[in-house]
């Protein structure tokens, strides 16, 4: 049977992530930055050990106020030990809990601002793999991001998504424009069943992008959430395809 990963971030105070750990194979926990403190964290890795699901940091600006959307002039070498500063506090909570960090997503403006820069992207990446090798690095298909773990020899997962729309360049749309983040199930669904089935999203504008995407994002802070979740588990259970942690490759 075929299989792909569905990953949602968690830990960031909405009120279904326990319903969510219920579909979802992996989950990217806030650690500090735009969302999430010691409690947030080991409630979020005790709920998904019991659930088994694999679970990964999702570090980003240290910027509440905004929820980390906000890109901040930091450079790439400042930010990089801020990131790492991110990881040691969830890898340390997980450790204490029993569960395993095993990949790290960027957040928000970062991931977006890493997906183009292929140099800022690197020197984040090359503070990570200072302080672990091996963890797994979580990043946009076709991105700066997947670029430059791959040639830091980063194990690697490629990631798309459920409920964001796209431009034609194969970044994600911005937030500030209508249509850019899915509510309707029939809009997430179709993009799922694109990716998983055909290995292609379309754009905002109708352009067909290549996806060789092995995990399907849902952000756990659209209030569609859960609802899209359940549409997408029933979908793919349709069309024979199973939700299954990430292969890294």
């Amino acid at each position: 049977m075929k299989t792909i990963d569905l990953n949602a971030d968690l830990g960031e105070g909405m009120g279904f992530d326990l319903e969510l750990l219920q579909i979802i194979s992996s989950a990217s926990i806030a650690c500090g930055g735009h969302a999430g403190d010691a409690k947030t964290m080991a409630a979020t890795l005790e709920a998904a050990k019991k659930a088994g699901v694999v679970t990964g940091a999702h570090p980003g600006f240290k910027d509440r106020e905004n929820f980390g959307r906000k890109q901040l002039d930091i450079s790439a070498s400042h930010m990089g030990e801020i990131i790492v500063e991110q990881i040691k506090t969830i890898c340390l909570i997980a450790d204490e809990v029993g569960q395993i960090i095993s990949y790290v997503k960027l957040h928000g403006a970062l991931y977006n601002l890493a997906s183009k820069d292929f140099t800022y992207a690197k020197t984040i990446f090359g503070a990570i793999k200072k302080f672990d090798a091996n963890l797994a690095i979580l990043a946009m298909d076709n991105s700066a991001q997947l670029k430059a773990a791959k040639e830091l020899d980063f194990k690697t997962i490629s990631e798309a998504f459920a409920d964001r729309a796209y431009q034609n360049n194969g970044l994600l749309l911005s937030r500030k424009f209508d249509g850019a983040v899915f509510n309707k199930t029939e809009l997430a669904v179709k993009q799922v069943l694109s990716i998983a089935q055909n290995n292609k999203i379309t754009s905002h504008d109708g352009f067909e992008i290549p996806s060789n995407a092995n995990s399907i994002c849902l952000h756990g802070d659209n209030k569609a959430a859960l609802k899209l979740a359940n549409a997408i588990k029933l979908a793919l259970e349709d069309a024979g395809i199973k939700i299954a942690a990430p292969v890294i490759i």
